[in-house]
């Protein structure tokens, strides 16, 4: 029973990554958010010309519709001037790239062509990025890979997958092996 609960909060702990993702959107960008949706609303409802009244429910879906989609381009923007930093690229470029290209394709080519994570050498505290089974400048090993095809290897798995080499032969280090009984 408890190696069941044990899961369970190791499935809860799985879903952090989606709300740190969330924390990246910065208060301006909430702020500027809410803005652009009661801008639209003001536009549909004061601004605009109502000639014919039996059109309110058509009236109030464009304007909630026409909110929704600024407030989130708005929102979008914002994630993406946190990440591009997280990630090691040029903050100024991607966002006159996203906020130029029109409906959306800036943020669609800064998803497609974004760099992967970086994350720092716990040896000798290097940046580099998060898919690396090695240090570029100290060799330190970051994640389990075979001794004989050098590809990554889950650290559970007794034979490569990719060549069939035993793994328990290749004496990795012991922070990268399960124990086993």
């Amino acid at each position: 029973m408890r190696a069941f609960w044990h899961h369970e909060n190791k499935e809860n702990d799985r879903q952090e990554p989606s709300t740190s993702e969330l924390s990246l959107i910065p208060g301006w960008s909430i702020a500027l958010a809410a803005i652009a949706f009661l801008a639209a609303q003001y536009l549909f409802h004061f601004v605009l010309p109502h000639h014919k009244p039996d059109m309110l429910p058509m009236r109030l879906m464009m304007s909630y519709s026409c909110g929704t989609l600024l407030a989130s381009y708005v929102l979008m923007i914002g994630y993406v001037s946190r990440d591009v930093r997280r990630r090691g690229m040029s903050a100024p470029l991607w966002m006159l790239i996203v906020i130029i290209m029109p409906g959306g394709v800036g943020a669609v080519v800064y998803f497609l062509l974004r760099q992967p994570m970086l994350t720092r050498c716990p040896h000798c505290s290097t940046e580099i990025a998060s898919t690396f089974h090695f240090c570029p400048q100290c060799q330190f090993q970051m994640a389990p890979v075979c001794g004989q095809c050098f590809r990554g290897v889950q650290i559970t798995d007794v034979y490569c997958t990719q060549c069939g080499h035993d793994l328990a032969e290749d004496h990795s280090p012991a922070r990268l092996r399960v124990f086993r009984d």
